[in-house]
């Protein structure tokens, strides 16, 4: 295959990788910023499929954030590319906090609580409802009868909350995200246009003054 790597990572460095990329997050924020600038589009434009990217790493659907963000920039009329970019928001340095919001405030809003224990952690809950999942696959060509009952509790107390309560911490920090955008992406258009400006005169320039010395070469030829 064409894109294949000659020389595969080993397990560790994929996972040291996905967490910190060798270039750090800070190289990561930079390109992202570059390509968002580089964008086709109005700056608003482009700014409402940011939105969307940003809004959208405050949900719980994870894996799906692309897609989730496509739909919401198409939601928006925002730019699709924007909008995946915008995803980037949500990395393993800011998921953990997203999360902890995100679920803090749906479990106040729902006027719910998160039960806590040995047996009963976030990671207890995504463990029993995945083991759920796979319980109940082999149900379905078995006699064995379906157990939903780390499913329910886990849409009880981490799905759901999660879902309510990621939708105002991302609207917020999603339109901070639009308006600090726009201004940005704004003056660097201006200033790239100017460039570009300033190019095709000076290659205007360098084409005149080209014709000018054949029309002088053609004047004394004929003399």
């Amino acid at each position: 295959m064409v894109f294949k790597r000659r020389d595969r990572r080993p397990i560790l460095q994929m996972v040291q990788d996905f967490f910190w990329p060798r270039g750090g997050w800070t190289r990561a924020f930079y390109y992202v910023r570059h390509r968002l600038r580089r964008l086709p589009g109005s700056p608003e434009r482009i700014a409402r499929g940011l939105w969307a990217g940003v809004f959208t790493t405050f949900t719980p659907f994870y894996g799906l954030h692309f897609v989730v963000a496509a739909m919401m920039s198409r939601l928006v009329q925002g730019n699709l590319l924007a909008a995946l970019l915008g995803t980037f928001f949500g990395n393993p340095l800011t998921y953990i906090p997203i999360g902890v919001i995100s679920l803090k405030t749906g479990h106040f809003l729902l006027g719910t609580e998160f039960q806590e224990g040995q047996e009963s952690s976030l990671v207890g809950k995504f463990g029993n409802a995945g083991g759920d999942l796979l319980h109940n696959f082999w149900a379905m060509f078995t006699d064995a009868d379906m157990d939903w009952r780390g499913l329910s509790i886990f849409w009880d107390e981490v799905f759901y909350p999660y879902l309510i309560g990621g939708i105002l911490p991302g609207f917020v920090a999603a339109t901070v995200a639009y308006y600090l955008s726009v201004p940005v992406i704004r003056a660097y258009q201006k200033r790239r246009a100017k460039q570009i400006q300033a190019k095709f005169e000076k290659l205007k320039s360098k084409a005149e003054r080209a014709k000018a010395q054949v029309s002088d070469g053609a004047a004394k030829a004929k003399k």
